[in-house]
């Protein structure tokens, strides 16, 4: 494609999708994500990169998602998507940065260095998905994301309004079609139909109970479970809330990240003592579980991702002695934000490795790649299983030749594999795993919640004018800059028993993230706050200095 045929970059730029910001708005760990009305032409700009990374990778398709995930709803993002379903490359997150910066009158120009540099070939075909959630921005952003992909010539299809992990899906299968189908009804296909067909040989027995109660963020995903609830033939009770009507809005007083972080219940709702709840996010790729007692003064137990990744993990592994696997090496992979009372259990007593990485799904998966049996989850319930090659096919093989109890282990296992969602952390795909294997084990919540105790623990975060006057290292649980911030933190930790506690900048903002533990949830919280002041003091905090709680 000769430089001048890019002429029309800068045509649909100037006329439809200019740049009327000079706010500087950075790819972080999760793509672009800021207020809706800062980001047409960077979602804009996003189709053009779709298309010439579709190139760069010989024509296969490549995903643009528009969300912003667990954000409230006046927030929006883009997000690409690789391939195989994973995030996009890292060294291409300048890339994408750089291009949504630049002036229109620079734009054609940079798109030219972009093309030269990556190698792309643009005589190739290119395809690229496009997916949205129900923010009431997304068909506006979503429609100048197609406007990139045809600015370069490439070929644009729209799934209207997705989960997020569906359209990581979508983009796996149509690059790989012994996946699945590329559209819903594949992955309903695929993953729900696994479920059902698991749900056949499970028979509902002891404290386990079918009813589970959904708390939908008002978002995308409880309006998909509210389809697939009609095709469950009663093998699960889901009670859907906060679906988006009524006045709801997106994520806010519900949702996952609500109740991972406030450790308060969802609001919209009246909770039924020692019940389930599923709570989703906004783009339906986290989940939390919860269930609240019946004191005077309902408390709140809350089930995040380390408690589903212990599950799952510890549930792969009967099944791996049970056909005869145990060979397969699994690990579970986690982040600076995994309570410290779950990782001591996986050491411990499930006595599988655990590696800690950086926070990012992009980093979780990427580490799990190196298990032939990888689990990974964020605590605020982002993550999934990865199975090698090896693995499925040694899986296979004993389905086939193993002994009868062999083959029967075996069996489950590929439906379980079957019902997990590979490519990216996914709720949906998540929640049938947790059911399938409470289900099997018959246990309640509150069995699944004794299985280990949490450290009480307090999550903050502090205004500061610039995220990265914090660098870090040993995955996030380290401060190397400014001087002496570590020093600090230090000797506050060593002030509590059980105290471990870490500074992070945010992907996204302009926002020092605080997490703390202790013994007590007074300590928590007085430790996090600790924490907090001493990134306002030595870090440029902006606004009112933070408040230390009152202590007990």
């Amino acid at each position: 494609m000769p430089p001048s045929s890019l002429r029309v970059v800068y045509a649909f730029a100037r006329e439809m999708h200019p740049k009327t910001t000079d706010v500087f708005i950075q790819y972080g760990t999760a793509g672009f994500r800021t207020k809706a009305n800062l980001l047409e032409h960077v979602v804009y700009r996003m189709g053009l990169l779709a298309v010439i990374r579709s190139r760069v990778k010989n024509g296969r398709t490549i995903g643009m998602m528009i969300t912003a995930s667990h954000n409230l709803e006046p927030d929006n993002g883009v997000k690409l998507v690789d391939p195989d379903g994973e995030m996009l490359e890292e060294s291409w997150e300048e890339i994408a940065t750089r291009l949504a910066n630049v002036s229109d009158n620079d734009l054609e120009a940079t798109t030219v260095e972009i093309i030269k540099e990556v190698n792309a070939d643009m005589a190739l075909k290119a395809s690229v998905f496009i997916g949205m959630d129900t923010r009431y921005t997304s068909p506006r952003l979503a429609a100048a994301a197609a406007n990139g992909v045809i600015a370069l010539k490439g070929t644009p299809k729209e799934f209207g309004i997705v989960t997020t992990p569906m359209l990581h899906f979508f983009v796996k299968c149509r690059n790989d079609n012994t996946y699945g189908t590329p559209n819903e009804e594949g992955y309903y296909e695929k993953i729900v139909g696994a479920f059902k067909n698991i749900r056949k040989r499970l028979t509902v027995h002891g404290n386990y109970s079918t009813r589970l109660h959904i708390d939908g963020a008002n978002g995308v995903g409880g309006k998909k479970l509210n389809i697939i609830n009609k095709s469950l033939d009663g093998q699960l009770d889901l009670q859907l809330h906060n679906l988006g009507g009524n006045g709801g809005k997106l994520n806010l007083g519900c949702g996952a990240d609500h109740v991972k972080v406030t450790q308060t219940p969802a609001t919209g709702f009246t909770h039924t003592p020692f019940e389930r709840v599923a709570s989703l996010d906004g783009d339906g790729d986290r989940i939390v579980y919860y269930y609240v007692n019946d004191d005077p003064e309902p408390k709140m137990f809350l089930l995040d991702g380390d408690r589903i990744a212990t599950l799952l993990a510890s549930y792969i592994t009967e099944l791996l002695q049970a056909c005869g696997a145990q060979h397969l090496q699994m690990g579970i992979v986690q982040t600076a934000y995994a309570n410290g009372a779950s990782t001591n259990y996986i050491t411990d007593t499930l006595k599988i490795p655990v590696k800690c990485v950086k926070t990012g799904v992009k980093h979780l998966h990427h580490a799990a790649l190196g298990f032939d049996i990888g689990v990974y989850f964020e605590a605020n319930g982002h993550g999934t299983v990865i199975y090698s090659k090896n693995a499925k096919n040694t899986i296979s093989r004993i389905s086939q030749e193993g002994e009868p109890e062999a083959r029967k282990a075996a069996e489950l296992l590929l439906d379980f594999i079957d019902m997990t969602n590979e490519t990216v952390g996914d709720a949906l795909s998540d929640l049938f795993l947790v059911e399938t294997v409470l289900c099997a084990r018959g246990a309640s919540v509150q069995q699944w919640a004794d299985y280990y105790t949490d450290l009480p623990c307090r999550q903050l975060k502090v205004i500061v004018q610039d995220r990265n006057a914090i660098t870090t290292t040993d995955a996030e649980r380290q401060c190397m800059t400014p001087e002496g911030l570590q020093t600090r933190i230090n000797e506050l930790v060593a002030k509590y028993n059980h105290g471990r506690a870490f500074a992070r900048p945010s992907g996204t903002e302009d926002i020092v993230r605080v997490y703390a533990e202790a013994d007590t949830q007074t300590n928590a919280d007085l430790l996090a706050a600790e924490v907090s002041q001493a990134v306002f003091d030595l870090a440029g905090g902006v606004g009112a200095r933070p408040e230390l709680p009152a202590q007990a």
